[in-house]
């Protein structure tokens, strides 16, 4: 069995309230648009997961809604500006075989770079730009035992590489 991970930090949000809370920022224009297109780039790879780790905060969940997937979901407030490492505890309790799962930056850029044994030569991987998503693949019989360096690069887009964005 090959277990993949699609990780994906959440689309473009709105700064336009200056006394919003930054756990409740909602996606910008963009951001909605992002979304939607990269749903339909997974659509169109065949990278549709089964399971769904989304960080508990409004844009996230917000970007998971635009994407349009059919998948069992877990909100977890542990995903809102999560680490590195607690980003690996969180895929290592995971169910399913092909797991999405969506965060914030600077968490999710370096646990993309640390999860992959070669990163993808595309030229914003190291900055993880919103919308950014990683398909990696994984030899791990089970989510418990995936580790850093192991994942194999299988796919990676950022929106502005998407059609009409």
């Amino acid at each position: 069995m090959t277990l993949q991970l699609i990780l994906m930090r959440h689309a473009k949000s709105s700064w336009d309230d200056p006394v919003a809370a930054d756990f409740d920022r909602p996606l910008n224009g963009r951001g909605r648009r992002s979304a939607k297109a990269l749903g339909q780039w997974l659509r169109q790879r065949g990278w549709l997961p089964d399971r769904v780790l989304c960080s508990s905060a409004r844009r996230t969940r917000e970007t998971l809604d635009g994407l349009r997937l059919e998948a069992g979901v877990e909100y977890l407030d542990a995903l809102y500006h999560a680490g590195e490492e607690e980003m690996l505890a969180c895929l290592r309790r995971a169910g399913g075989t092909r797991v999405l799962m969506i965060g914030h930056n600077p968490g999710i850029a370096g646990f993309a770079a640390q999860i992959v044994s070669a990163p993808p030569s595309h030229p914003r991987f190291a900055v993880y730009p919103t919308g950014a998503t990683l398909v990696a693949g994984f030899s791990a019989e089970t989510w418990a035992q995936a580790n850093w360096d192991e994942a194999n690069t299988l796919d990676f887009v950022v929106p502005r590489d998407l059609p009409g964005m």
